[in-house]
């Protein structure tokens, strides 16, 4: 490798896998860190040594895996942050579930799992700062005049909060793209529903799930969560 390089050449000068595989490792591994600018196709064509459209097609292979990301037409490529990489799980995910005909009571179920385990981990792990987001969106919701999107913004931000006061990353990555895959879909179901009845449920209910968390009753806010999703969605 030459010096001051970050990659090495390949033996077989088309394969852009492998151009794609040495940067996705560089990505994964934190070698690349996230926001780093990458060096020009010409420059990365000379540390790989392969020509310029197989690195072009190895980048292209990198965008549409959500690890690259351009900041405008003419701008070079920089390497995908946590919140890019999420937006296209979630985007990934929501294909897969339209395509393949999902229900809306499994999404609901999958929303369940997710949120019950982060729960009973939530009871034990009490961590202040996301309870206290939480909490900030019991204000919202019991207002007359709040606004549909307004509501469904406290509703999901309720949601995610407490999965992260779990502590646990992976459920928190995981419940971010659920809630943005099944968005659609949950949307579609509760404008079929009163408002104001949705409104009431998620005003008295929301306050009933954190107070068990804040008991330390793990058990009974995965209870609440249950008959409070099955109850808002009518599955």
């Amino acid at each position: 490798m030459t010096k001051g390089a970050r990659f090495h050449s390949v033996s077989r000068p088309s394969i852009y896998m492998d151009v794609a595989g040495q940067i996705r490792r560089a990505i994964l591994e934190g070698t690349m860190s996230s926001g780093e600018r990458l060096p020009p196709e010409r420059e990365l064509a000379r540390q790989f040594g392969v020509s310029r459209a197989t690195v072009r097609e190895a980048l292209r292979h990198l965008q549409a895996q959500g690890l690259l990301a351009a900041r405008g037409r003419t701008s070079p490529l920089e390497t995908a942050g946590p919140a890019e990489v999420v937006a296209r799980f979630g985007e990934a995910l929501m294909h897969a579930v339209r395509l393949q005909e999902v229900p809306l009571s499994d999404l609901v179920e999958l929303r369940i799992a997710i949120e019950a385990a982060a729960l009973a981990r939530a009871a034990t792990a009490q961590i202040t700062a996301s309870l206290e987001e939480a909490r900030v969106t019991l204000a919202v919701t019991p207002r007359a005049d709040v606004r549909p999107h307004e509501l469904h913004e406290a509703d999901v931000a309720f949601h995610v909060a407490l999965v992260a006061a779990s502590g646990n990353r992976a459920l928190l990555l995981v419940m971010l793209a659920v809630t943005d895959a099944i968005r659609p879909h949950l949307d579609e179901a509760l404008r079929a529903r009163s408002s104001a009845k949705m409104r009431l449920r998620i005003a008295t209910e929301h306050p009933t799930i954190l107070r068990s968390i804040e008991r330390g009753a793990g058990a009974a806010a995965a209870a609440h969560l249950r008959q409070h999703l099955r109850g808002l969605y009518g599955t």
